[in-house]
């Protein structure tokens, strides 16, 4: 797993590409997450189009970052999500958590912060 930092005002866009899956990489994205809200960016925007997988431990991943990015007064959101990780957050009944917060289009999402 691969993860680009962007920036757009006052949104942070993490383009994660390959598989979210346990392992090494899954600390990567932690790790990230937790850089960001310590240097007080608190609007990030998961961009997802290049992840093809989450396993369990990747979807826990994601909804541990949703949980610590709200902690600390901010907002995670979801671009582009493959039919399979909706149907896993489907399955896992967190599509509600993630319902408003899931978008297709960039300027989109950002403008949603």
């Amino acid at each position: 797993m691969k993860i680009k930092e962007r920036e757009k005002g006052n949104v942070v866009i993490l383009d994660v590409s390959g598989k979210i899956v346990l392992g090494e990489d899954i600390n990567s994205l932690k790790e990230k997450i937790d850089e960001l809200l310590k240097a007080g960016k608190k609007n990030i925007l998961l961009n997802l189009a290049d992840v093809p997988y989450v396993d369990s431990t990747g979807l826990g991943e994601i909804i541990r970052a949703y949980v610590s990015t709200t902690k600390n007064g901010g907002k995670l959101k979801l671009l582009k999500i493959s039919e399979k990780i909706k149907d896993l957050l489907v399955i896992s009944k967190l599509i509600t958590t993630f319902e408003k917060n899931i978008f297709e289009d960039e300027e989109e999402a950002v403008n949603s912060f």
